[in-house]
């Protein structure tokens, strides 16, 4: 297991990598974050944001998406994954905003996680994006990154990440970490392809080590 001079020495270098790592998810609110990221869920950023182009120019608030029939949000959002089950939470959503939110977005994670379709990850992200409150959002990137490079175990669950990164990342790091962390595995430590050959954390990576070993690695 890394320690925790180790784990801040990688993230030093993943911040020469990727020293403007920020949010991919377009949006000018935290309305729309939270929408875009409810649909980001088992999907890209990048469809996402190719659907959400027209869709936030359609639907601006809470009642917009409460105007139109569930069916016409759903094929609003119909090249999305899942798109049934979140055009329906985020109705639900944006009713429970109306009724107990004066339709706003709520900026603690306690209220969050109560709307539907808001899991702990989409309120961190909300939470660490759109209020500047630190947080340690776990996608699978983050979760992928953390196990490969030996800051958790393997069988760790994805809360358990949650809390180890947060252990051992100061607080004022911890919203940056989360962004470098996801360019770092979606565009380097890819989940079929790692960038092992040229990665500047190989020599103390848990997995790169491995596959080192294994031949297969080419240097």
């Amino acid at each position: 297991m890394l320690t925790k001079k180790q784990w801040l020495h990688f993230l030093d270098e993943m911040d020469k990598m990727f020293p403007d790592a920020h949010c991919e998810l377009v949006h000018d609110n935290p309305f729309e974050l939270t929408i875009a990221t409810l649909l980001s869920a088992q999907c890209t950023d990048v469809l996402v944001n190719k659907v959400t182009k027209n869709l936030f120019q359609k639907y601006k608030t809470p009642e917009d998406y409460l105007a139109v029939s569930l069916e016409e949000l759903q094929d609003d959002i119909r090249s999305i994954g899942l798109y049934r089950n979140k055009a329906k939470n985020i109705q639900l959503l944006c009713q429970r905003l109306l009724t107990e939110y004066n339709g706003e977005i709520p900026a603690n994670r306690e209220e969050l996680v109560t709307l539907p379709g808001v899991g702990r990850k989409t309120a961190n992200v909300v939470l660490s994006v759109a209020f500047d409150v630190p947080a340690m959002a776990v996608d699978t990137h983050v979760e992928r990154i953390a196990k490969r490079l030996g800051l958790c175990r393997w069988k760790d669950s994805v809360l358990e990440v949650e809390e180890t990164i947060m252990k051992k990342t100061p607080i004022e790091k911890w919203s940056k970490a989360h962004h470098q962390m996801i360019f770092f595995g979606r565009y380097h430590c890819k989940a079929q392809n790692p960038g092992c050959h040229i990665c500047p954390l190989l020599e103390d990576c848990r997995e790169g080590q491995k596959r080192l070993k294994k031949g297969l690695v080419k240097q």
